[in-house]
Parts: structure tokens; C-alpha cells; sequence
């Protein structure tokens, strides 16, 4: 994605807002404290920031994007990957660039971390990502890349969650492994 134009039109914008708009009314459970209007404030603020394009990429990766939370500390809305399951468009992925080289065959075409960056998301954070669970029930069938502490990554390791039988587990597995059910879910501060 290096050199791509990480701003959107006029019409894109106005598309992208309708959808978050809907999406948020639709889902006021995960934001109860929060008023449209102010969201949608910020976001026209950030129109000429890439948050924007940022934004569409994880809806056009299948993320749904919705708020989540607002930072009270610097103001910023915190968009989450919200889809039901994990987004469709970021499936079979290892976890970072470094265990993607390290595969002999059988590469992946990109890795969590390397696409959250073209992106310009984060990851979630295993804390993040139960977080979310509070809100709704999410990864049922599918599972994604957290981001995993240093001295696991270290040792080969990268973690993963997902939701069975009522209940968010967190697992691990070697970073270079991929499956078509696992992603990864990123949020955006706006």
C-alpha cells in the first residue's frame, strides 16, 4: 500500500459517514454515553487526515466499524472492528512480518501487524478485546490476532481470542501459522 492516496472523496466520505451513522444508531448498547452528532463532528474535523481513509479501510475489509468508547482523557473516539465474525478480507494472515519471511512455502499474502499498519489501525489488545466482548457476542465461529507481549513474540509465540460456549478464551499459537477463520480486529482513534 506504500505511496497510495490515503484520502477520500467527497462521495466516499458522505457514504462512509451514512454507514457509521446507521451503525451506530442501530447499535446504541455499545455506546449509550455517546451523541451522533458530536462523533460525527469529529469526524468531519478529520476529513483531511487519513483517520478517514483509515476508517474505510476497515469497512471495506469487512470490519464494521462502530465506536466504541470515548477517550475522556484526549477526547478521541475509539472506533473497533465490530463485525460478527472476524473480517472476511483479513482472514489468513500470520501475526507480523517477521513470521511471514520466516515461512519456507506456503506464505500468507500478508501478516496482521503489516496490514494493520497499511492500514493505520492498532491491533487489539487482549483487554481491548474482551472489551468489546462486553458489548456483544463476536468471533463465535472465527477467532483473531491480538497483540501479543514482547517475550511471548520473542519466543515464537503470538496470541489469539475468540468466543465459545459463553465465554472469551485467549490462546497461542507459533506467529507464523494462518487459518482461513482467524483475522485480526483493529481499532481507530479519531
Amino acid at each position: 500500500m506504500k505511496n497510495k492516496i490515503k484520502i477520500l472523496s467527497q462521495e466516499q466520505i458522505k457514504e462512509l459517514l451514512d454507514i457509521l451513522k446507521a451503525r451506530f444508531e442501530k447499535n446504541m448498547k455499545r455506546h449509550k454515553d455517546l451523541e451522533w452528532t458530536k462523533v460525527k463532528a469529529r469526524l468531519e474535523d478529520a476529513r483531511s487526515s487519513e483517520k478517514l481513509w483509515s476508517l474505510n479501510e476497515m469497512e471495506i475489509t469487512g470490519g464494521e466499524p462502530d465506536v466504541a468508547e470515548l477517550d475522556k482523557k484526549t477526547g478521541e473516539y475509539i472506533f473497533y472492528d465490530c463485525s460478527a465474525e472476524s473480517p472476511k478480507d483479513r482472514r489468513s494472515v500470520c501475526y507480523d512480518r517477521e513470521a511471514l519471511e520466516s515461512r519456507k512455502e506456503h506464505k500468507p499474502k500478508n501478516s496482521a501487524v503489516g496490514m494493520a499498519e497499511d492500514m493505520g489501525i492498532e491491533i487489539l489488545s487482549e483487554i481491548q478485546y474482551r472489551k468489546l466482548q462486553e458489548t456483544g457476542e463476536f468471533d463465535l465461529k472465527t477467532s483473531s490476532w491480538v497483540l501479543t507481549p514482547s517475550d511471548i513474540r520473542k519466543l515464537g509465540g503470538a496470541v489469539f481470542c475468540d468466543r465459545r460456549y459463553n465465554n472469551v478464551f485467549t490462546y497461542h499459537n507459533g506467529a507464523e501459522s494462518y487459518y482461513a477463520s482467524r483475522a485480526f480486529r483493529g481499532l481507530l482513534r479519531v
